[in-house]
């Protein structure tokens, strides 16, 4: 359903046809689903994969950890990768002292929706806290979908949907994102090849339910 204009590509790769495909989308939660080439399209399988617990890949995220755990006990990808989890980073980063909080921010404290107030410091503002907030958050997202990929062998493209990604996608294109879904070791050629895009388009959802309701209609005795 969706057009050329509606998806921003940061890696061509290699798509393999009829191949499985991902998508994830931060907003409010983390979503994940899966897509399977079957009769003729594809079919979308939800998953609960956004619950699986965080795997921090350098000194600074196992530090994040160690200070979500103490909080909260088990830490998933979920509790980072929403708009509640970008305030959590930004909090943490805050309490580490590296950079001062503006006076604007500070004023935000305690309020939980402080999220779209973080993102447009960082990337209008060039507020250097809230910048580093957002450098982190978007690290952490691309190596949760490389290790998604990786594990679904998306080689038929990985789709990154949700509110979140398209406020931020200058930051995605410029930022670690994409040096984060590659960091993989001796696997980091197999996800170079797998197409990478971001959806623009926020009407997705309704979108692909329009699709399914079309093929409903015309298989009604399909479960």
């Amino acid at each position: 359903a969706l057009a050329a204009n509606d998806i921003v590509t940061l890696q061509a790769g290699q798509r393999q046809m009829y191949a499985p495909c991902i998508t994830l989308g931060a907003g409010t939660g983390l979503g994940q689903g899966v897509l399977l080439w079957c009769n003729g399209y594809y079919e979308a399988l939800p998953t609960e994969g956004g619950h699986a617990g965080f795997a921090p890949s350098d000194e600074i995220q196992m530090e994040l950890l160690r200070v979500l755990h103490a909080r909260i006990g088990r830490v998933s990808c979920e509790r980072i990768l929403t708009g509640a989890g970008l305030v959590s980073i930004y909090r943490f980063l805050r309490e580490r002292g590296e950079y001062p909080e503006s006076q604007k921010l500070a004023a935000m404290r305690g309020d939980a929706d402080a999220a779209p107030a973080i993102t447009q410091a960082a990337l209008v503002d060039k507020d250097p806290l809230a910048a580093q907030a957002v450098d982190l958050f978007l690290r952490i997202y691309g190596a949760h979908a490389g290790d998604v990929a990786l594990t679904v062998l998306a080689t038929g493209g990985v789709y990154i949907a949700g509110g979140i990604a398209a406020k931020m996608i200058a930051a995605i294109q410029t930022g670690g994102f994409m040096q984060a879904f590659n960091d993989k070791g001796r696997m980091s050629p197999l996800t170079q090849a797998m197409p990478v895009h971001v959806v623009m388009n926020p009407r997705v959802g309704v979108m692909g339910a329009a699709l399914v309701a079309a093929r409903l209609a015309k298989d009604p005795d399909r479960t």
